[in-house]
């Protein structure tokens, strides 16, 4: 996994938008409802596989997702002593930063990328590597529109290749209508289906699914896009 890009809106509002890459034979997940995580209301889509999620929004809190890689990419070595889907979850019994940068034990868990999106009196925009050794712990600049791509599946040329795509995308889009941006998603590219936003290599990785998080200001919103069985979901998150 995957595709992220976040178009901020001013006074705390945002979109965050999610593709996931993933293996087609890997067990359907379930699309997105509200769970509880020590008492937090969270809502995510569900991986059947592992249990985790690659995707979730806390009720009046964190909206977070999970990148497979840190910095480069890595050699696959299993067993690992948890899944990164489930170290996503276990954030919100945290629900700070940096406590849970400083108190949970990442090792043995494979190299990751988190966003962290902190939507409390100032919107902040964390970005939290594990590279199987250590942590690197950003804020970024929370009014400034990013995409971030997989460093496992797409190569530097290709990764700086999809940021162009999105800048030009950007010169034609105001950035605040949430369709236009799953449609972007849904479109982005070349016509080069190994590369593309909407990826499919050989049918076997592919984009399975496209979640997106939308902060007007007055609503949180969850719709979750099913790009095989071609469904959306909508969850409201209060």
């Amino acid at each position: 996994m995957c595709t992220v890009t976040y178009l901020p809106n001013g006074n705390n509002k945002f979109i965050l938008t999610f593709s996931r890459d993933e293996q087609v034979l890997r067990k359907k997940a379930v699309p997105p409802q509200k769970y509880f995580v020590d008492q937090h209301a969270v809502y995510y889509p569900r991986d059947m596989q592992a249990g985790g999620t690659w995707i979730a929004a806390g009720a009046g809190s964190f909206t977070i997702c999970l990148l497979n890689g840190a910095f480069q990419k890595h050699i696959h070595q299993p067993p690992y002593s948890k899944s990164r889907g489930i170290m996503l979850l276990d954030f919100f019994k945290f629900n700070d930063v940096n406590v849970f940068t400083d108190g949970y034990d990442f090792s043995g868990i494979e190299p990751f990328t988190l966003l962290l999106l902190e939507n409390s009196n100032q919107l902040r925009l964390h970005e939290l590597r594990w590279d199987g050794l250590s942590t690197a712990l950003n804020e970024l600049s929370p009014v400034e529109p990013a995409i971030w791509s997989s460093v496992t599946l797409y190569e530097p040329e290709v990764i700086a290749q999809r940021e162009e795509w999105f800048r030009e995308w950007l010169k034609n889009n105001d950035g605040n209508n949430q369709d236009a941006i799953v449609k972007f998603h849904e479109t982005g590219g070349v016509g080069d289906k190994s590369i593309d936003l909407l990826m499919n290599r050989d049918n076997l990785l592919r984009t399975l699914s496209i979640t997106s998080v939308s902060n007007s200001g007055e609503e949180v919103i969850m719709k979750y896009k099913d790009i095989v069985e071609n469904y959306i979901s909508v969850v409201n998150i209060n």
